[in-house]
């Protein structure tokens, strides 16, 4: 699917810059936000398109007694009360829709003109009004105002300030109930896939990290307690699978996000001769709605995906608390680089791992987005209810917390540095070769149950005379247990129990390779799926 922020914004579908994705959003939404947010000023927008002139191919100034624009208010008397205004309005945080809601406009327009209601003339003024709107918006030349209710509100504010009453036409044939769940949608997929483009971008630098570590042994470790010897870039690969299952899942669940609910309208469906395959097909969905109520009430995409940043969140928590324990004295087994790394403003002796800090802090947040939603969702009968203007919000944060999170530990990981004789020095520590030793009694013959049990009064052995097992002499292994034979001796090496491990999935060297190679097609097939 070509990016469709590229084809609202025009911005280069290549550009992969953070800051180039996000400012024309992030200024928008900050703009929206300090506007909404300043009811006791006067509006200042000098120099820029917020309304109360013409724009390309529009009308006359409008006076300045001109009431707020809304979208309902034909059959009341009065405008709202301040406070449910202040309740209502939204257009601070769902302006970052506007690209979006924009490109949907556009197929809308076609749509009623192929269904007779816009003639050629009106339709090439329609495009060209929303053509200079999309411009206007994305180079912040056109703002919400803090008359704006939300971004649709807004919009169509700019259009009637284009077209005059030719922009009221637009409107026909849909409803701001799937307006914004189509919007949601495209913005989301989107955005997901610039998430899983910083996610494959993790993963690739652990990759390259643990190319660099197959063969540094290390402690593993079960309950943080030392247990059996494996390969250092073993450990960083098994990072690397739990995130290749968070990219899997951004694709699958695109699949069941791909449905434009374009044609629903507020709830039944539409009179009008209307295309709703369509708009679907040209919007880049893969199918329209089947149930027009479901349409505009299903958040399940926007829960969904919340959820997967949720996971994203566990597992780069997970990667950061991990790294916390290496970079501290008493771990010592990597050391990070100066630019992902903070001091303290009293001890000056100080280097934190706050990037590592910082991602494990921001899973809470991303899991309670999911929890926040899933909350509102449950009670909520058919079709729409304005509950569901919450559903943005933590969409938003989960998107830009993440692409915020994923590029700093990224940077941490493909910078820091391994201390190798640290890791391998710890290695055979807390007598993490005993396993080998029971496994190598097992292949001998000898019942695990029985191998078990004289390994661990080898254990207890050392544990009292402050001794390694390899130290312990021929003589003390055959009083300690006679199945303790002098060739136990043979396996107590932290190499030796390395190769040992060459089971499928294991850590043994040649093994961790065939992960390294089984892994180059699935990042691979990540990259060009978040680049579509």
């Amino acid at each position: 699917m070509t990016s469709i922020r590229s084809v609202a914004t025009g911005s280069h579908p290549a550009a992969d810059e953070e800051q180039e994705r996000m400012d024309p959003e992030r200024a928008q939404g900050d703009a929206a936000r300090t506007d909404a947010a300043r009811t006791d000023t006067a509006d200042d927008t000098d120099g820029e398109d917020t309304g109360g002139h013409a724009g390309a191919g529009g009308q006359a100034d409008a006076p300045a007694s001109t009431p707020p624009l809304r979208l309902w208010g034909g059959r009341f008397a009065g405008g709202p009360a301040e406070a449910l205004a202040r309740l209502s309005v939204s257009v601070q945080f769902d302006w970052r829709l506007a690209p979006y809601d924009l490109l949907a406009s556009r197929s809308h327009a076609r749509v009623l003109h192929r269904a007779g209601l816009l003639d050629d003339a009106e339709l090439t003024a329609m495009l060209g009004a929303l053509d200079d709107l999309s411009d206007a918006v994305a180079h912040g030349r056109f703002r919400p105002t803090i008359e704006d209710e939300d971004v649709h509100t807004a919009l169509e504010r700019g259009l009637l300030e284009r077209l005059g009453a030719l922009g009221g036409k637009l409107r026909a044939g849909r409803s701001r109930n799937d307006q914004v769940a189509t919007d949601l949608r495209l913005y989301l997929r989107d955005h997901a896939r610039q998430v899983a483009a910083r996610v494959t971008e993790l993963s690739t630098a652990l990759v390259g990290l643990a190319e660099q570590h197959v063969e540094t042994p290390a402690p593993g470790m079960t309950h943080l307690q030392h247990a059996q010897p494996i390969s250092f870039g073993h450990q960083l690969l098994a990072h690397v699978h739990a995130f290749a299952r968070d990219t899997d899942r951004l694709r699958d669940w695109d699949r069941r996000a791909s449905v434009s609910a374009l044609g629903a309208g507020a709830l039944a469906g539409s009179s009008l001769p209307l295309d709703p395959a369509g708009v679907a097909a040209e919007l880049g969905f893969d199918r329209a709605f089947a149930n027009s109520l479901d349409a505009v009430s299903d958040r399940d995409f926007a829960a969904e995906f919340l959820f997967i940043a949720a996971l994203i969140g566990v597992h780069l928590s997970r990667l950061g608390e991990e790294i916390v324990l290496w970079t501290t004295r008493e771990f010592g087994w990597v050391e990070l680089d100066d630019a992902f790394a903070t001091g303290s403003s009293i001890m000056p002796q100080k280097k934190n791992p706050d990037v590592a800090e910082l991602a494990r802090g921001k899973s809470g947040r991303l899991i309670g987005g999911l929890t926040g939603l899933l909350t509102t969702l449950k009670g909520l009968p058919l079709a729409y209810d304005r509950d569901l203007q919450e559903d943005k919000e933590p969409v938003f944060d989960a998107v830009d917390t993440l692409l915020v999170v994923l590029p700093a530990v990224t940077g941490m990981v493909a910078t820091m540095r391994v201390r190798r004789e640290r890791l391998a020095a710890a290695a055979p520590d807390g007598f993490a070769l005993a396993t080998d030793v029971a496994e190598y009694l097992v292949r001998n013959g000898v019942a695990f149950r029985e191998a078990h049990e004289a390994v661990g009064q080898l254990v207890a052995w050392c544990v009292a005379h402050d001794a390694d097992m390899d130290e312990v002499s021929e003589g003390d292994l055959a009083i300690i247990n006679p199945l303790l034979t002098a060739d136990v001796r043979s396996v107590l090496s932290v190499r030796g129990a390395l190769e040992a491990r060459s089971a499928p999935g294991g850590t043994a060297p040649a093994r961790v390779r065939e992960q390294i190679a089984a892994l180059g097609p699935v990042l691979d097939r990540d990259r060009a799926w978040a680049g579509s």
